[in-house]
């Protein structure tokens, strides 16, 4: 019975991510070793499509740079079984290769003892086979790099290029509001330069009105007097 997409995916996986048993703790219950990736749940198989897509990527992953992401090995793993050939393969010669490194055999007798094995198994002695099979699996993962490549272009137009937007049009904002900001300033300067010179002219100012006030009252008493004094005279000497 031929394998499944997914337990292929996951055989595929082990021939590139080595996994390593959980040491045991204290208490008897496994511990995950201190450089193991952390686990992330196997993604389900589209069958119309094998690329990643970057808007499905959370924006802040836990993932150390510059380590194998469990998520993409997945992905890998699944693009990878997906363009699995019929029949014996690169991946069977790879596998067997796999069975054979904890042997302490060179690597040319590693290499040799799989092709040996792969032969029995292939019924071929043409060692194109494995080469040709591995480019084209080699081919399947370029493919899906240039198409996550792509979409890693439109992300970072979409979303970069957004917040690049943003951050023009408020640091226009702010060298706009910086400007006002200077204006006011000169205002409220210029307003407390007036308002010092205010309190002197308020004084010379009142003192004026009521000074003038003050001889207003003089000049009129003197003039109503000699009215007054010249009615009394009237009413005296006419007669």
């Amino acid at each position: 019975m031929p394998e499944s997409d997914q337990s292929l995916g996951r055989k595929i996986l082990s021939f590139f991510v080595k996994e390593e048993e959980p040491a045991p703790s204290a208490t008897g219950t496994p511990v995950a070793p201190a450089n193991a990736a952390p686990a992330a749940p196997r993604p389900v198989a589209n069958p119309t499509s094998t690329q990643p897509t970057v808007s499905n990527v959370p924006p802040r992953e836990t993932t150390v740079p510059g380590t194998i992401d469990p998520k993409f090995a997945d992905h890998f793993a699944d693009v990878l079984a997906k363009n699995n050939q019929p029949g014996p393969d690169y991946f069977e010669f790879r596998e067997t290769l796999r069975s054979l490194s904890n042997l302490g055999l060179p690597e040319d007798k590693q290499y040799q003892a799989a092709w040996a094995s792969f032969k029995a198994l292939a019924g071929t002695s043409d060692v194109a086979i494995l080469t040709s099979t591995a480019n084209h699996y080699l081919n399947a993962l370029n493919k899906d790099r240039d198409a996550f490549k792509k979409s890693v272009d439109a992300a970072l137009s979409e979303r970069v290029g957004g917040l690049q937007n943003e951050q023009k049009r408020l640091q226009t904002e702010n060298e706009a509001l910086a400007k006002q900001l200077i204006e006011i300033q000169k205002q409220i300067d210029s307003n407390t330069n007036r308002l010092k010179t205010i309190d002197g002219e308020i004084s010379d100012q009142s003192e004026k009105i009521n000074r003038n006030g003050q001889n207003y009252d003089i000049t009129f008493g003197h003039f109503t007097s000699q009215i007054k004094g010249d009615i009394d005279r009237m009413t005296q000497y006419l007669k």
